[in-house]
């Protein structure tokens, strides 16, 4: 049985600011985690594509305010840092 991917050990280098930043940005990491997974079977974040990104951003958020695409594109902005990409992801 393998464990599940950890995505707090995996955004740990790159999380900065206040304690519910952080927190934020590893709620919605995960939520972000889930979607991908449930749709293309792929939990680890090395295996995603720009595509699996921008579904999400553009299918599972499209109704959200627009405040909260926005944090979740900054979320995304830490994901792909993380990656080592250079993604430009936009609605």
């Amino acid at each position: 049985m393998s464990k599940p991917f950890d995505m707090e050990l995996f955004l740990a280098g790159v999380l900065t600011g206040s304690h519910a930043t952080r927190e934020r940005h590893l709620r919605q990491a995960k939520a972000i985690q889930t979607a991908i997974s449930n749709r293309w079977h792929r939990d680890n974040p090395w295996t995603w594509q720009r595509k699996h990104l921008a579904w999400f951003l553009n299918h599972q958020r499209a109704q959200h305010a627009e405040s909260t695409h926005y944090y979740y594109l900054l979320t995304m902005r830490l994901l792909t840092n993380r990656l080592g990409k250079s993604w430009q992801l936009k609605r």
